[in-house]
Parts: C-alpha cells; structure tokens; sequence
C-alpha cells in the first residue's frame, strides 16, 4: 500500500510545487505512491500519460478490458465558429456538424487498455476510433458499439469483434445539446430492461424527436428505436449507475445524487436552467437526502455490487469528489419509495490538488476503476485558455491481496453459462451477461429462464431472472400475473414496469392492476403503479390511479401522491370524463390526498382556457364543502393566471444580473390564444366574490375574468381607500399595476403624496410606471424632493424606463432640481438601452460614459474567474506585491500607487462582483471625472488618457502609464471623448488563478 502522508504536509509540498510549476503536478510514479485507501483496500496505477490523456470515462467490456474517452478536444468542438457565448458558458456556434467521419475531425479517442501480463497494469493500448469531437459515452452490446457524440447517439458495428467498426457509424438519435462542453449528454449504461440509458447535463438543451429538455434522465431502446426521457431535472449530472434492485442514481452537482424514479421531476436551478418542460407538473422531488457531501460535486458515481471490497461497502454509492480530490462512500437505505443516504468516508485520498476523478466503474474481479482528467483547473475554465492536453491517468483500487480475473469473454460462452451468470455475487457478470444474453435473442433459453425465475428462491435471484427472460423474448402473460403476487416488493414493481413499456397492456392486466392498486401496502410498487399508469392509455389509467387513491393511507408516503398527479395531470384532457367520474361529488374532498388532487385538477382544467375544461372544474366547484372553499378557488386563480403562458425561457438565475445589458420585453412574443370563462363557471366565481367583496383574493379571481363590474369595483375601492387615508390602499393599488387601465392613473396620482404610507406610495409609483403619460412624468417629478430617500430610487428606476420620462429626469439633474447622487450609475444603464443620442450625451456630461450593461461574453469572463476566486483562498501579501505591478501606476489602495484613477481605498471593495465587473468590463461605466479622452494632434499623433490639466494654451494627457504629455492647443487638430476607458480590459488573463486569489485578498482586507 502506498505511504500515509498527512494532508498538511501535502497541501503545503503542493503549494510550494504549483508555485513553479506551470505543466505537470506530481509525476506518475510518485502521485500514485501518495494516494492511501480505506481500510482493506489498495490503489495502484493502471494507465497513465502518455497512452492515455485527459480521461473522463472508464468500462470493462465482456472480455475484461478496460475502455476510456481521452476528451482531449474539450473543451471547444473541432471546426465550429462560436457565434455567441453567455454568462453560463452556453455557446451558439455556426452550425450543427455532421457526424463523423463526414463532420469536423475532433482530438476525442476512444482507446482499449488492457493487462496482458496480469501485473495489475495496463501494457496494451489501441484506439477502437478516434477523430472524435466531444465524445462522452461508450456502451457495447448487439454486436458493436454505442458512442454519444453530441449531437449524436452513434452505432458503431463490429460484429467480428476486431475492435474496428465494420462501417461508418449508424446515427440513432439527433439532438443532443452541445452549448456547453461540461454538461454534455453522457454515460450510456444499460439497465436491466434492456433499455440504453444516459443523462444530460444542466446548460445544454436537447430536442430529441421533439422532446425538449435540459437536464434528466432518457433512454433508448435499440430492438424498437423508441426515445423517451425517463426523468427531468437534478442539475448539472455527471455518472449514473443501478443498484441490485434495478434503482437507478445518477451523480448531480446538486449532490450527491439522485433516485430516478419514471416519469418524475428533480429541481433545477430554474433562473439558470429554464422551467421543468411540463408546466402542469406543479412541484418536484429533491436529491437524495445525506448527512453531508465533501469535497464537493460527486462524479461518475457507482453503486459497488462487486465482491472482494469489505462487505461493508457492498451496496454504497461510491464516486469521486472531483474538486476535493477524493472519492468518497455513502451508505444507501430504503425510505419509503425512495432512498437516504449518509457520508461513510473516503475511499481514497489522492493529497493531490491536480487530482480530477470523473467516473469510477466495477471489474470482473470486483476491483473499482477510476480516471484521473488531472488538471491545475477544475472549476469551469476559460475555454480559450492553452490547455495542457500531455496528462491523465486511470488507477486501480482492490482489495489487499487480491489478483486479477484473468482471460475473460463472455460472448463466447454459451447460452446456458450465461445464465448461470446472472446469480454470480459480482453483478459485473450478471450485467454482461444480460446484454449477451437480449442480443442472442436465443429461444432455446427460455425455459430455462422461466424454470430459474419460478424456482428463485430469493428476491434477488428472481429479479436477474424476470430482467433476463425480459430482453431475451418477453415474459410471458401469465407469468407477469403471478409476478404481481410476489412477496418481494421490487419484483411487484418491476413487473409493474415492465408491462408499462409497451404502453399498453394485455387483455385483462389493467384489472390485475387496478386490483394490486387498490391492496397494494408498499410505497414503492404504488409510485410505479403511478408512473406506469401515466403511461397507460386514460380509461385503463384513471381506474388504476382511482384504486391508489381510495386504497392509500394518509401521510402513507411524501413521494406517492406527486407520482398519483404526474399520473393524473398526463390524463387531464384526453380522460376528463373518466376523471370526473372517479372524483365525483364529496370523493373529490373526502380525505387530504384526494382534495391535493382535485385542487391541481381544477387549476389544471382552468389553466387550459377552453370551455369544455373550464366547465369540468367548475363540476369539481359545485361540490366543494365550505371549510375547503378557499383553497379550491386559489387553485382555479391559479389556473387562470396560467392559462396563456407558454413554457418560459431559459434565463440567466440572476448571476450577476446587476451588470448585464438591460432591456425590456419587446411585447412580440405569441401567446396561446385563450377562450373567455363561460357564464355558468363566472355566475359561481361571482357568488363566491359576493360572499366577501373586500377580500382582495377574491377580486383578483374575478378580475382574471376580465369582469367588467370588478374593474369597476377595483377603481371605485382603491379611490375610497386612498382618500381615507387607508393603508390597505396598498393592497388595491397592487391589482391596479396587474390589471389597471389608463383610466386609473388619476387615482393613482391622487395616492402620490409625501405624507402617505411608504408602502401605498411603492405601489403607486408602480400602477404609474405603467402608463406613459406626461402627466405622470411632471407629478413623480414634482414630489420627488418630498419622498423618502427609498421611494426616490424607485422613482429614478420608473423615470429611466422610458426615453421621454428620462430626458425630464436629466434636465432636473442639469438644473440642479435633484442631485445627481441621488441616481446610482448602475441605475443608467436602462437609460443607455433606450439607445437616445441626445440623452446619452447629456447622461455623459453629467456621469460619465454609461453603457446598457455588461456583455454576456464577458459575464461568462466574470464567471470563469468569480470560479477561481471560489477554488481557494489567496494570500494578501503576494496580493499587494501583484498590485504593485499591475495596479498601482493607476490607483491608490492604503495609500500605495498613484491617482490616475479612482483612489480604491474608500471603494465599494468587499462587493466581489463589482470588483470583477470593474476589472472584466472597465468600460461599462466610467465616472464623468475619469473619462478616457482621445487627442489628434496636427503631425499626425494620437495620445490617449485623461486631461489631467488644461488651459487656454495647452492640454496635458495623463496616460495609463502615469505619463504625463502636454501638447499646445496651436498643434491640436481634434479632441474626443473615448469610447473606452483608459483602465485596460484583461487584467486578470495575465494572472494564474492562484495569483487572482491572492489580488482579491489583498484588495478586499
């Protein structure tokens, strides 16, 4: 076993070495020698450069050979042009490549590796392909070999098993997103339906056969060429894996992982990543609960179901922590229908910061394989930084004195020895076995995989029966109705799931699960009744979702009832009838899972805006008792509100929003065109509005009618209020900014005084900030002296939003009416989107040069080194002898440098945003005084800098450089303002990261 060293004396032996070093960080022999192992397990090198490069993918073929992608194209596809780039590192490049070979030739290769000698390290090397660009996953089976290069699902036959494809690749599937490299499609892996599964990363958007989605869980299934996205959400995902029960993980940085049950939805980081693509779905699972996760985002997580490891580790979810450089265990328990989990400890240790673990995968001989990208830069790097592409390794982890399998081929052996494969306790074999066995298509093995599964004794033997005999023909009816009676819970429900496949089931099954539905006790076979009943056509699906809802105890499982509506919700319009006949009368609010059900049904039926669903809630209406009256009509508001949204954007989650260009919504997008609420669902909205007419929930509904006896009411009540002095004004006053009318204004003004309550002023400014009226403009402009200091900045912010309204706000400044402290400069940039000649020069003259915002290439810039800044701490000392170099001829910090610039002392220096804006973008907002100036001089010279002095006879430029030229007005041909500050872009490009650590130390003491 490798040597223990201490984690301090490697941190500071690494900090001493990364100091100097600008390639490589520990050398092969000795990082290997470095690393130490839990208990009872040992890490030896198996691969390493210059065979292998930046490794992200690891997997043992049938016959025992180790495969890896050597992603050395990463991280910008070959042959494309970047069109554009946002602050999430999302590109749009010129066009979508071909597939190979006829697309861009990449860097990416696919390489066998294996152990010829048995010395545990590899001493042959081939590449099965190369020429690859962005290739993140690898899977074999029915006789070749599946590669995912994005935009493609790839097929690549080799039916001689030559270990070169036959002929050029089959294209599967097209769509995958390729926006960003760190979160590409990846990790094919075969479940034991026989089904090809992958995940996809979260800032990449894929349309498959137009299934649109970012994040999840999909598969594919090669004997039918079916797609479908199996799960959505779970934010940025690297690795999935299934444990002995069929459960699927997948490794998330929202960590450490997932349970992916069908037909479910995760979170997301919505602002970043968009809305989940059903907008009906109303709510969403977590990841996995933990006690804690180190060493941050896990990657390439495996479930272990090897047998040389400790038998404690039998079972734990096991990936590694690619920023703490580390792999690390977690125990994994049952809870319900799903799973907690809690941190055992690290696996191992590499005390090695260039250490990148990105997948791990199991051995024939129950060892573990894990790749090492092995790079300085982990966080989301510039992806035009000169990468060092002459590294990366691949080690192996086994137990303490065990030996390597040996030869191995399982294809070779015959039907019936694969069979006997499927009970071995290393699930390698089964795994193998299993695809071995769907690819045969073997009839003669059928009986004896019928005999196997009746006579399993166990739950485990009899789930590798039930998935082999599955892929090798089907299972046949009869079975599956007895398989429904089994005593293990995970045989029920993956029978359940298995007939779910086909969406649709055999004469009589929907009755043998609508009968399991209704005295079924486990949560988990109840969420796969759900999610099989989605599937399902309505009729057959209602009555098996009517049966869990009746059947089901209260509080039984936090998971099932979400399932139950996903199910319900994929049926709400093709099986309203039926519904309507399962939910009847007091059914419908008969105990808490049934009324969670009928309020998302009736918001469901409202948001669909047509006269046939408006009416079906209103059946569910007519039924509600009073104590439930209140949230049923929230859930029919709810609904309306909805009704003309389409699926939104994906937007930019707020990352330094207070930067980025300003705009506004142009107003051109379409909306989905929307029927008026019927008369018989408006006459029960209106008795409910008339049972309390002041309450303002109960207006909104009405007014989302469009009721023109509630506009009314609406304008009659916000006026009575505001003249009593009211401060529930405010409240009415917030339903005019939503559904005011220009007739509302004159009500609104009378609201903008002073004296009033500072929430009824807010709201007022807002319900004006509507309207584009002059008359508005001269009455904020009029009172703004009076307001408190709070409702002037929002008042600024509404003058600045239109073209005529800022101009007024300007001269004000110009005349010295308000000063111009009052308005921020970051508050300018709206104006500087109105893209107004005159009001930008008068906004110049007064503040400086202002630009809408921030460029979204440049927020990405942000991003990138906002990542550094969070990868480790810096020093200041170092810092302040950095700023001396880099800083200080232009600013003054502690009174260091000189003052060409601002003097940051007295900055706004603990922002760290608004000192990477300042540093990525100097000239997105450059103060009147410290405007760069341009000067022509009449030999032909141009000098840059500010006019430190100027008089009658001359002018002095005072440079970047501190220089200061004085040129006699007599030989001056031209003077004009810059368009860029004199503080250069690119500061931080000529620093390592560990350098920016150290400037921000310094600079923000």
């Amino acid at each position: 076993m490798p040597n223990k060293l201490s984690s301090a004396t490697c941190t500071i032996v690494l900090l001493a070495t990364c100091r100097i070093a600008t390639a490589q960080g520990y050398s092969v022999d000795e990082a290997a020698e470095r690393m130490t192992t839990a208990d009872g397990l040992s890490v030896t090198l198996f691969a390493s450069e210059p065979e292998v490069r930046q490794p992200i993918f690891v997997k043992v073929d049938d016959r025992g050979r180790l495969w890896t992608i050597q992603y050395l194209q990463y991280p910008n596809p070959a042959g494309l042009e970047r069109v554009s780039v946002d602050r999430w590192s999302r590109t749009v490049y010129d066009r979508i490549p071909e597939p190979p070979p006829h697309g861009p030739r990449g860097a990416d290769r696919i390489t066998i590796m294996e152990d010829t000698d048995g010395d545990g390290r590899a001493d042959v090397y081939k590449d099965f392909v190369d020429g690859l660009n962005l290739c993140t996953g690898v899977e074999f089976g029915h006789g070749g070999v599946y590669v995912l290069q994005v935009p493609y699902l790839l097929f690549y036959p080799d039916c001689d098993r030559d270990d070169v494809p036959d002929a050029d690749p089959q294209v599967l599937l097209k769509g995958f997103g390729m926006e960003d490299a760190q979160s590409l499609a990846n990790h094919l892996t075969w479940g034991p339906d026989g089904w090809l599964y992958g995940v996809n990363g979260s800032t990449t958007t894929c349309n498959i056969r137009g299934i649109e989605f970012q994040q999840g869980v999909w598969r594919y299934h090669p004997p039918t060429d079916r797609f479908e996205l199996f799960c959505e959400g779970g934010s940025n995902t690297y690795g999935l894996t299934f444990d002995e029960r069929g459960n699927l993980f997948y490794s998330t940085n929202g960590g450490p992982f997932v349970h992916a049950m069908q037909g479910a939805y995760y979170r997301k980081s919505f602002g970043k990543h968009g809305p989940l693509h059903n907008p009906y779905a109303y709510g969403f699972f977590e990841t996995v609960e933990v006690d804690q996760v180190p060493g941050g985002p896990p990657t390439g997580g495996t479930i272990y179901l090897g047998d040389s490891f400790p038998d404690h580790l039998r079972g734990t979810f096991i990936s590694g922590n690619f920023l703490g450089h580390t792999s690390s265990w977690w125990n994994v328990s049952p809870a319900g229908s799903t799973f907690t989990a809690k941190y055992g400890g690290v696996l191992l240790d590499s005390h090695d910061t260039w250490f990148g673990p990105t997948d791990m995968c199991l051995g024939p001989s129950g060892e573990m394989y894990v790749c090492d990208f092995h790079d300085q830069r982990t966080a989301h790097p510039d992806p035009d930084a000169n990468w060092d592409l002459s590294n990366g390794r691949i080690y192996r982890i086994a137990a303490e004195e065990s030996e390597p399998a040996g030869e191995i081929d399982l294809a070779s052996l015959e039907s019936r020895e694969l069979a006997e494969l499927l009970q071995h306790p290393n699930r390698w074999y089964a795994n193998r076995a299993r695809v071995e066995i769907a690819h045969r298509q073997d009839e003669s093995l059928l009986p004896l995989l019928r005999e196997t599964l009746k006579e399993a004794s166990g739950e485990l033997d009899a789930l590798q029966a039930m998935w082999a005999l599955h892929v090798a023909g089907g299972i046949p009816e009869t079975t599956s109705a007895a398989l429904l009676k089994h005593p293990a819970e995970a045989v029920r429900a993956w029978t359940v799931r298995l007939l779910g496949d086909d969406e649709s089931l055999p004469a009589g099954m929907a009755e043998r699960l609508e009968s399991l539905a209704a005295n079924e006790q486990s949560p988990v076979v109840r969420s796969q009744l759900a999610a099989t009943a989605r599937r399902l056509p309505g009729p057959e699906a209602v009555s098996i979702l009517d049966a869990l809802l009746d059947a089901m105890p209260e509080d039984d499982d936090p998971r099932v009832p979400w399932m139950i509506w996903w199910g319900i919700e994929a049926h709400a319009l093709d099986a309203r009838e039926e519904l309507l006949q399962s939910i009847h009368g007091e059914t419908a609010w008969s105990t808490g899972l049934r009324r969670m059900q009928t309020r998302f049904l009736i918001r469901r039926w409202a948001a669909a805006g047509v006269e046939e669903t408006y009416l079906s809630a209103l059946r569910l209406l007519e039924c509600v008792p009073p104590v439930q009256e209140a949230s049923a009509f929230e859930a029919l508001a709810a609904g309306l509100s909805e009704r003309a949204a389409e699926l939104g954007d994906v937007e930019q989650g707020g990352l330094f929003e207070q930067f980025a260009v300003t705009g506004t919504d142009d107003g051109n997008r379409e909306r989905r065109e929307v029927e008026p609420v019927p008369e018989d669902l408006l006459a029960e909205i209106l008795r409910y509005w008339d049972d309390n007419r002041d309450d303002p929930n109960r207006l909104r509904l009405v007014l989302l009618c469009e009721a023109d006896e509630a506009r009314k009411f609406l304008l009659q009540s916000t006026a009575e209020r505001i003249n009593a002095g009211d401060a529930a004004a405010a409240t009415f006053l917030n339903l005019l900014s939503d559904f005011g009318t220009p007739d509302c204004v004159p009500i609104a003004l009378k609201a903008l005084q002073p004296s009033r309550n500072p929430d009824v002023l807010t709201a007022a400014i807002r319900v004006l900030g509507r309207f584009d009226d002059p008359a508005v403009t001269q009455s904020l402009l009029d009172v703004y002296g009076d307001l408190p200091e709070d409702v002037q900045s929002q008042t600024v912010d509404v003058l600045l939003r239109r073209p005529e309204s800022a101009r007024a706000l300007v001269r004000q400044v110009e005349e010295g009416a308000i000063p111009k402290e009052d308005v921020a400069l970051a508050q300018l940039r709206v104006a500087a989107a109105h893209q107004d000649a005159d009001l930008d020069e008068a906004i110049r003259a007064i503040w400086g040069n202002i630009k809408p915002g921030t460029p979204e290439e440049k927020l990405a810039t942000m991003r990138r080194f906002n990542n550094d800044l969070r990868a480790g701490s810096g020093e200041a000392s170092h810092g302040k002898e950095l700023f001396k170099k880099h800083c200080a001829t232009c600013h003054v910090l502690f009174g260091d440098g000189n003052k060409v610039g601002p003097d940051l002392t007295t900055a706004n220096r603990k922002d760290q945003s608004a000192l990477l804006a300042n540093l990525v973008d100097p000239s997105a907002v450059v103060r009147r005084e410290y405007v760069n100036y341009t000067v022509l001089t009449e030999d032909g010279r141009i000098l840059t800098g500010l006019l430190a002095e100027q008089d009658a006879a001359s002018v002095t430029v005072l440079d970047a450089k501190n220089q200061r030229t004085k040129v006699p007005r007599s030989e001056i041909e031209d003077i004009r303002e810059a368009e860029v500050s004199l503080m250069p872009e690119k500061l931080l490009e000529k620093l390592t990261p560990q350098e920016i650590r150290d400037l921000f130390a310094y600079l923000q003491q």
